[in-house]
């Protein structure tokens, strides 16, 4: 999961606090520890709970084709990185990080079962040589898992019509499984009426997260830091257990809202997150005292609490601009290169690469030119690591857009027969490997490092990225298995495969990124380059989104046409970023003996 905490706030005796250590223990941590996990637990079950939802929310619900839903699932979790940022200064300078997290739980909550009330499901149509036809669909369910007798038809002067998409992309009209007629490429187009407002108020619902997890996500992990003195062993085996919640929130979320959704409806299962979410808020609220001293406003803070919450509330509206840019940006015109990508992406895209493009470069002048040579190198070698984190995370995040498309369409969810999985219940595979892995890839490194042989960062970088590579291919290999006598259905082992081997990409990477930054950093910008890691990180999730548009499939009313040419996307698709994930693991890999030169000892 790509969760990174925030840097600590150390111990302070002038707080007036009591030593930690001098209270009672939590397996041998501080009994707040607890709490903070819980608590921790209840945010990611309801955060991972309804991003697992989202995307076949967007496509089933609301209509969206796929570009269009990928690109906002894109946009949303860019700013769900991007956000705390500005929440953890907020936090530093003015609310303390206690009252931040209460605040970004209720405003969280509010989102979630904003998101809840997604009023009527839009209504299909269809577009034939520019001449309307409504569009009806038998045996319809509003829910993540459709029913594998849904068919839509285009009713024409009063005959219902089946639709079939075709290999070469034309689309065949059936009438009582007889090929009624057949429109080439470009004569059918297909639509949806949408409830304008029904759109912004599922736009507001994730402006609405998108601001309270920038006060949430940040300041969480602060507080935890706050529990240890300076120097305190303890602490890093703290975070460890702290991160554990991380991953059974996350198990637990995308378990049971994808499971009440089913059942029962999509507000189900996205009114279980905002529970979540509350019951977060409450251990929090109401802590009888335990968490008294900790994340508490600095001494010489003004109180401005009214002013940063208006505030707050004032950049909803300006997200939800965002969003709606983003949902009508139009794409590139063939051959305008990367100028014209560029100009193309939304307002959102423009600020995020702008952003990035800017200071990458600019603090490296600033480090040859401020700092000395030594320092100067160890930033570039940082920077370097950064541009490559950026590819990892752009092809390791498809697993909540592309990839729960393919497990949707493509995939053979069955459990050795004895159960289904529904397609966002599969997201389950990473956190599972996580918490099964985690202890193991420790070890792995420790007993390396006694021999001299663990790898340097660089190297475990460069494995990370030929991982997410290598994960990819092996789903495209379980591709061949799927033909006409299975639906062009993968085994759902194949895709458990792949988040094997993501899984241990991402502990090959995730857990020594921001360690890496701070100690490659000159002293007095380590602020500003840890900005600079969560800002890779948010343009990887926007770039997520543009790259899981690429496996685009052809829909109407939220339905492929055709399972072969939908598997036939996702294949060439998914080879053609395996490549470039290897590829760019290849060139890092030959770059690691000069980057760890330039790291001047730095493990």
């Amino acid at each position: 999961m790509v969760d990174t905490p925030a840097v600590e706030e150390p111990f302070s005796p002038a707080s007036g606090r009591t030593s930690p250590a001098d209270k009672s223990t939590w397996f041998g941590h501080p009994r707040q520890l607890a709490r903070l996990f819980t608590t921790e637990m209840w945010e990611r079950f309801g955060y991972y709970g309804m991003r697992a939802l989202l995307t076949l929310y967007l496509t089933k619900h609301f209509l969206f084709s796929d570009q269009q839903a990928t690109g906002l699932y894109g946009g949303y979790t860019a700013l769900v990185y991007l956000t705390p940022l500005v929440g953890g200064l907020i936090a530093d300078q003015f609310l303390g990080s206690k009252r931040s997290v209460k605040f970004g739980a209720i405003v969280m909550a509010l989102g979630y079962f904003t998101l809840a009330f997604g009023g009527s499901p839009a209504k299909p149509y269809a577009m034939i040589d520019g001449q309307r036809y409504e569009v009806v669909v038998d045996n319809f369910v509003d829910r993540p898992s459709s029913d594998p007798n849904e068919a839509r038809f285009v009713v024409a002067e009063g005959k219902k019509l089946q639709i079939r998409g075709n290999e070469d992309g034309s689309i065949s009209l059936l009438d009582n499984g007889q090929e009624a007629q057949r429109l080439e490429k470009g004569r059918f187009e297909s639509g949806a009426d949408r409830n304008s407002m029904t759109i912004t108020i599922m736009l507001l619902a994730l402006s609405l997260i998108s601001v309270g997890n920038g006060f949430f996500k940040p300041n969480i992990s602060t507080i935890v830091g706050t529990l240890y003195d300076q120097g305190d062993r303890r602490r890093d085996s703290g975070f460890t257990i702290f991160y554990m919640g991380i991953n059974l929130g996350s198990i637990g979320g995308q378990l049971f809202c994808p499971l009440l959704a089913d059942y029962f409806g999509w507000w189900a299962g996205l009114s279980l997150a905002g529970v979540g979410m509350l019951i977060s808020y409450a251990l929090i609220q109401f802590d009888g005292g335990r968490l008294s001293g900790y994340g508490e406003r600095p001494d010489s803070a003004p109180n401005k609490d009214i002013i940063i919450y208006i505030c707050a509330l004032v950049a909803v509206p300006v997200l939800m601009f965002l969003f709606h840019n983003l949902m009508n940006s139009q794409p590139a015109a063939e051959g305008s290169g990367f100028i014209g990508y560029i100009a193309s992406l939304s307002l959102m895209g423009k600020l995020l690469f702008g952003t990035f493009l800017v200071s990458v470069p600019g603090i490296l002048i600033w480090s040859y030119t401020k700092g000395t040579r030594v320092e100067a190198q160890m930033m570039t070698a940082a920077m370097i690591l950064i541009i490559f984190n950026v590819f990892f995370w752009t092809l390791f995040e498809q697993a909540g857009s592309s990839l729960t498309l393919f497990a949707d369409r493509n995939t053979d969810r069955s459990v050795f027969g004895l159960f289904t999985l529904s397609a966002p219940q599969t997201q389950n595979f990473n956190p599972l490997f996580i918490v099964l892995l985690a202890p193991v890839m420790s070890a792995l490194w420790i007993g390396l490092a006694k021999r001299g042989l663990e790898p340097t960062i660089p190297v475990k970088f460069s494995v990370a990225l030929m991982g997410v590579g290598a994960g990819f291919l092996l789903l495209v290999f379980g591709t061949q298995f799927a033909g006409a006598g299975n639906n062009f259905q993968v085994g759902l082992w194949w895709l458990a495969g792949l988040y094997l081997i993501h899984s241990i990409a991402e502990l090959c990477i995730s857990p020594v990124g921001l360690s890496m930054i701070t100690k490659l950093s000159i002293a007095r910008v380590v602020g500003l380059m840890m900005g600079v890691w969560f800002l890779s990180i948010s343009v990887a999730q926007y770039v997520a989104g543009v790259v899981a548009q690429f496996a685009s499939v052809e829909t109407v009313g939220g339905q492929v046409t055709n399972l072969k040419v939908s598997l036939d996307t996702y294949t060439g698709t998914f080879t053609t970023i395996a490549w470039i994930a290897i590829g760019a693991g290849v060139v890092l890999f030959l770059l690691s003996w000069p980057l760890q030169k330039w790291m001047h000892g730095v493990k």
